[in-house]
């Protein structure tokens, strides 16, 4: 791991267990994606740190966090001009591999996640 990415992954969008309020009601409204880590993924993970001001990457080992607030937008063709090879929606989720949010395949340029559910629901 370089030190580039062993420094960006000092950062952490978790609350310890302690910090946490179980009694609350708030919603978070997070939403995010873990890759393995591949040319892709990181390809992926600078270009949505470097055009979404919201996202927060984080480095581990063998995965690639990519985290969001509201809604994470990820086009194909904007990814593929990054990335210098064609990237398509079957390929973003095969290095996919999980997320959290949910999922939708807009058409075969656009995979969004939605962390506010009631976004959503104009797509089911």
């Amino acid at each position: 791991m370089s030190t580039v990415a062993r420094n960006a992954s000092n950062q952490n969008i978790f609350k310890s267990m302690k910090d946490i309020d179980l009694t609350s009601r708030e919603v978070s409204h997070q939403c995010g994606v873990t890759m393995n880590d591949s040319v892709e993924a990181r390809a992926i993970a600078e270009f949505m740190e470097e055009n979404d001001p919201k996202v927060t990457i984080t480095y581990n080992p063998a995965t690639i966090r990519i985290d969001g607030e509201g809604k994470l937008i990820f086009k194909m063709s904007e990814i593929t001009e990054y990335l210098g090879r064609e990237m398509t929606a079957e390929t973003f989720e095969v290095n996919t591999s999980t997320h959290y949010g949910r999922m939708v395949r807009v058409d075969d340029d656009t995979v969004i996640l939605f962390g506010d559910m009631n976004e959503v629901m104009e797509f089911i």
